[in-house]
């Protein structure tokens, strides 16, 4: 009856079971990264569309380029960075 208050630890595994922090931190920066390229994939779209429906405007086609080289730089920062990111992860490693 004295071993109703005692915690069986059994099941909770070997501390050296668990992923590294920088296989985390590398996980979830590679996440965010995917999820940059696809809004920046995204406003190229849009862009696109922007551009078509622009009927001669000069004001929309401005805006339709300026979207276009924004969500460019948006994709190239993204992709230097999980490039970056891969490297470092694999020095450390």
């Amino acid at each position: 009856m004295n071993n109703i208050f005692l915690i069986s630890t059994v099941y909770a595994g070997v501390i050296s079971d668990a992923p590294p922090l920088t296989s985390l931190l590398s996980n979830v920066l590679n996440f965010v990264l995917s999820i940059v390229g696809v809004l920046g994939i995204l406003g190229l779209v849009v862009s696109g569309i922007v551009y078509i429906t622009a009927g001669g405007s000069e004001e929309r086609m401005q805006t339709a380029k300026k979207i276009a080289l924004e969500s460019g730089i948006g994709i190239t920062i993204a992709l230097i960075s999980l490039i970056l990111t891969g490297q470092l992860a694999s020095f450390f490693q």
